[in-house]
């Protein structure tokens, strides 16, 4: 998210210690107002794939905290920073019973296959997919030959695999010889929100709690 549009300057000048306070408290006043309203205007139409990231927000508050020198600043920044997990929270509410793609390396079968999705730093020129049952025996293997850096999907067919639950998979990619990182990442379903601790999070039918920021995709 784009925060130059809360950048603000403080245009008073002042010439004597007499003048200064009077003229300087109402502009203050005026341009932390319009910086307030137009931050919670921004908190309010966030893309959730893309949320507000709280340190910028105290960065920002603390911005015109300097610029203004208003004294009730830091309560401002105290209510909008309460504000701002309640709409965070209530956004993420509305993702409950969706399907969300976050890291790992769990394998969710239906209907008798998976869809996998993971991404490669570097091209390779060989990659190999390995399904891991529960206790970390490999039942099914598949070359997927040489591929571009970037993310990719892949449908796997667990209908001759025997086992549907409990499965892993994880990724080889090398270059020339050489590893290539690889990032797997897995599809679940929220099924609750929770805002107990210091970082929202989203609890996962499979995959247990994960940190509302770790969501790559929304299904």
């Amino acid at each position: 998210m784009d925060y130059s549009t809360l950048n603000v300057t403080n245009k008073t000048s002042t010439t004597t210690t007499g003048s200064s306070s009077a003229s300087a408290t109402p502009n203050a006043a005026d341009t932390q107002d319009r910086f307030l309203k137009l931050l919670v205007a921004q908190m309010q139409n966030q893309d959730p794939m893309n949320p507000m990231d709280n340190a910028q927000v105290t960065t920002q508050l603390a911005q015109i905290q300097t610029v203004t020198g208003v004294g009730n600043v830091n309560t401002s920044i105290q209510s909008l920073a309460t504000q701002f997990s309640q709409m965070q929270a209530l956004q993420s509410v509305s993702l409950v019973g969706r399907s969300v793609t976050v890291p790992g390396n769990a394998v969710t079968v239906e209907n008798g296959k998976a869809e996998l999705n993971y991404e490669l730093a570097n091209p390779a020129d060989s990659v190999k997919l390995e399904i891991l049952n529960g206790g970390g025996t490999v039942i099914s293997t598949q070359e997927l030959g040489a591929q571009k850096a970037g993310s990719r999907n892949f449908t796997w067919d667990a209908s001759k695999a025997g086992e549907t639950t409990g499965l892993t998979y994880r990724i080889t990619a090398t270059s020339n010889s050489n590893p290539v990182t690889a990032t797997t990442y897995t599809r679940d379903v929220v099924s609750a929100v929770n805002t107990g601790g210091s970082t929202l999070q989203l609890e996962l039918k499979n995959n247990g709690l994960v940190d509302y920021d770790k969501v790559r995709a929304i299904v």
